[in-house]
């Protein structure tokens, strides 16, 4: 297996609640990363507090927003391998060996995990949002096949950012990263910029990621957001998506 240094990048801003169980998942990890790095977009909570006491290295992004943020993270990450996680999402223990098993084939460009929304249950038990983590399967097709049907057309997928994206950082280079633009659907635009130079895969290993959006809006309205978004993205209203997709901490 490949022994490429992996680097986990968190985009973060105000962070403190979700932030210490998705670090003590990444320290429980076998193997560990090589390096776990924050990109922090001015956070004025405890977010970098709790990062630096649990050894992450720190960076402050020139402005806050996952696109400038991954860039920042990228272009200053040490490791070969890059994967983006959430601060709110939870990786399988083997995740470091899983991303590079994954990436020793040259023809993935981009690969990811499968997300699972999850939160606490009227019981208090972990419960999984089914219905929403089948959609946020689904639109991994239907969303390439209405938005770019051309590509679709020759097998490309679209991955997001709760799916834990994983690529090679002198690829994410080569093609010039994200638009600083992109502050929402910025890994659309990363899997259009990757299918350039080899396949997009999501692979069969779960990510568990918070339902915090669909507590916060409910389970219809969230999925109506989804959906909006994505369309609002495809006919290029790009500087209008975060009027409609606010920040829930």
């Amino acid at each position: 297996m490949s022994k490429r240094k992996v680097t986990i990048l968190i985009p973060a801003w105000n962070e403190e609640s979700a932030l210490p169980a998705t670090l003590a998942n990444i320290a429980a990890m076998e193997p560990a990363p090589d390096e776990v790095l924050l990109v922090d977009g001015g956070s004025d909570d405890d977010t970098v507090a709790i990062a630096t006491a649990a050894n992450a290295r720190v960076v402050q992004a020139p402005k806050k927003g996952r696109g400038p943020q991954i860039n920042c993270g990228v272009q200053q990450a040490k490791g070969e391998l890059v994967c983006v996680l959430h601060a709110d999402s939870l990786l399988p223990i083997d995740a470091v060996a899983h991303i590079r098993a994954t990436m020793v084939d040259e023809k993935i460009a981009l690969a990811s995990f499968t997300p699972r929304i999850m939160g606490p249950g009227r019981n208090g038990k972990p419960r999984t949002r089914w219905g929403t983590t089948l959609h946020n399967w689904i639109k991994t097709w239907y969303a390439p096949a209405l938005t770019r049907p051309h590509l679709f057309a020759r097998g490309v997928r679209l991955l997001f950012g709760d799916h834990a994206m994983f690529f090679r950082r002198a690829d994410y280079l080569k093609v010039g990263g994200i638009p600083d633009s992109a502050t929402i659907m910025e890994e659309a635009d990363l899997c259009i910029g990757l299918t350039r130079l080899g396949k997009v895969k999501m692979t069969p290993r779960w990510v568990i990621t918070s339902d915090r959006r669909i507590t916060e809006w409910g389970a219809l309205k969230a999925n109506y957001i989804y959906l909006k978004v994505g369309i609002m993205w495809c006919f290029g209203a790009r500087n209008r998506l975060g009027d409609i997709y606010p920040d829930v901490r």
